[in-house]
């Protein structure tokens, strides 16, 4: 069986995900064979797999930094909020429900059986698993039940890093809080600790570092810069949503919807010279962008109502109407439809007409469709851009009179088009960089102005190097040798 190592953080956001990510490129280049695995994620940014499973984004980034294709072994347990206390439960790739908190804490040691099995399954076939935790071991109301921290590193045996982000202030306080919280047994697992996305000079926290030693009995394996490197985010809390806003000749706005998901459809545009990238959560935010855009959304019908409460919707409206263009992207493409449909309560129940700027009808079930897609624009301004990309919906949509918006490899169609309005199901649409050059291209010329060709890095091309800069930095920060020691050492008992 494989040798692990477990990283845990002393909160959501510390940077395990990150951390993770840049030790499966480690082990990688050191020539192991190594595999993530994260037993229960939350989030709503979503991949499919190869095999049309649906699985976290974080473990799909983490099996591409480790030179593999991303299995759904590698996160057996997604959850995707739905609400404040309720989500859409996924297990091995495929929705087993809708579940308030309490009745997924209620069940969830049920689902131990399939987290040991896709843990065995991944540590037979590879050398090194690197596993994440989630939010904190020191959320002690949470311990009994515990599959994703302590509780998981107990049942595969595995040696602990514990992660803090100084960033946020209060770093010494974290890491020893967090390590007096542990029950004994626990904090015989932690083989060191890990300050994270540090600003400053290093030799400053000397004095601080010896102490929190002497406090916790845990050597600091080491102190890791912030990172200027572009991986893609697990959630939308990230810091990537919340960038200043860049002064470009071309403004697109994406419209921050309460449930957004698979929001890394977008840092793509944002390699484009001229594109300059922001999010609005008010009308008086949008302004007037060259290009708005309907992101997908976890919860299209209760997203929908948003943006008619507070006023988007007829913003939308009057915009279209100026002749802005408009893009929707999966529950953004349902949006922009004429009704939304749902007779099985899928999610909001009942009927709801849509913004009506596309001649399309949608209609939800239980079914959810995960593929991957290969497919050509078919409009005329964007016309022959190849892309690659994902569908994870629920429901169908009949486009009605509207041309399609691409056509894929398999012969289908895909998405709506009419005037300067476009919607689609797939995700990913601009990591080729194929439509970016060319919205870029016809966003300039509807102002009058002619921009030099830019030939664009194919995202994973570019996702390659950010792996290998992010690999350096943390080798460069880490005691590597520790690590290897420790998973040598409970490797052995």
């Amino acid at each position: 069986m494989a040798k692990c190592i477990m990283v845990q953080g002393t909160m959501s956001g510390a940077g395990k995900s990150l951390l993770a990510t840049a030790l499966c490129r480690i082990f990688l280049q050191d020539g192991w064979r190594v595999a993530p695995f994260k037993s229960q994620n939350m989030a709503l940014n979503s991949y499919v797999t190869p095999d049309g499973l649906e699985m976290g984004r974080a473990q799909a980034v983490q099996a591409e930094a480790a030179g593999l294709e991303c299995d759904v072994r590698m996160n057996p347990i997604l959850l995707k909020p739905s609400s404040d206390t309720g989500s859409q439960l996924i297990v091995n790739g495929t929705v087993r429900g809708q579940y308030d908190a309490a009745a997924y804490f209620a069940m969830k040691k049920e689902l131990v059986p399939d987290v040991l099995a896709a843990y065995a399954g991944l540590a037979a076939e590879n050398d090194i698993i690197v596993i994440e935790g989630a939010g904190s071991p020191a959320e002690i109301n949470l311990r009994e039940n515990d599959i994703v921290n302590m509780g998981l590193a107990e049942l595969v045996d595995a040696p602990v890093l514990l992660a803090g982000d100084i960033d946020r202030g209060g770093v010494f306080a974290q890491l020893y809080g967090t390590v007096a919280l542990l029950r004994e047994e626990e904090r015989r697992r932690v083989v060191g600790t890990v300050i994270n996305k540090f600003r400053g000079d290093a030799a400053l926290l000397r004095p601080g570092l010896d102490q929190l030693e002497a406090l916790t009995g845990v050597p600091v394996l080491g102190v890791v810069p912030w990172l200027h490197v572009e991986i893609d985010d697990e959630d939308s809390l990230a810091p990537s949503l919340l960038k200043t806003e860049r002064e470009r000749l071309l403004d697109v706005a994406v419209i921050r919807l309460p449930h957004i998901s698979n929001f890394t459809d977008f840092p793509p545009l944002e390699e484009h010279p001229e594109i300059g990238l922001r999010y609005a959560t008010g009308k008086e935010q949008l302004r007037e962008p060259d290009l708005l855009i309907l992101p997908g959304t976890k919860s299209t019908m209760d997203d929908l109502l948003w943006l008619r409460e507070t006023g988007l919707e007829d913003r939308i409206r009057a915009l279209a109407d100026a002749g802005t263009p408009v893009l929707g992207i999966c529950g953004g493409y349902q949006m922009l439809g004429e009704s939304i449909s749902d007779p099985e309560g899928v999610e909001h129940g009942g009927t709801l007409s849509g913004i009506g700027l596309l001649p399309c009808r949608t209609v939800f079930s239980a079914d959810k469709t995960r593929t991957r897609k290969q497919a050509v624009c078919c409009s005329g301004a964007f016309k022959d851009a190849a892309l690659e990309g994902y569908e994870i919906h629920m429901g169908e949509t009949d486009r009605g009179t509207a041309e399609p918006f691409c056509r894929c490899a398999d012969g289908s169609t895909d998405g709506a088009v009419c005037g300067s309005v476009f919607g689609t199901y797939l995700h990913g649409l601009f990591d080729t960089g194929e439509l970016t050059a060319k919205i870029a291209a016809w966003l300039a010329g509807r102002k009058g102005i002619q921009i030099m060709p830019v030939q664009l890095t194919p995202r994973a091309i570019y996702r390659q190097r950010q792996y290998d800069l992010l690999a350096d930095a943390v080798r460069a920060s880490l005691d590597m040798e520790k690590i290897y020691e420790a998973m040598e050492a409970f490797s052995h008992g």
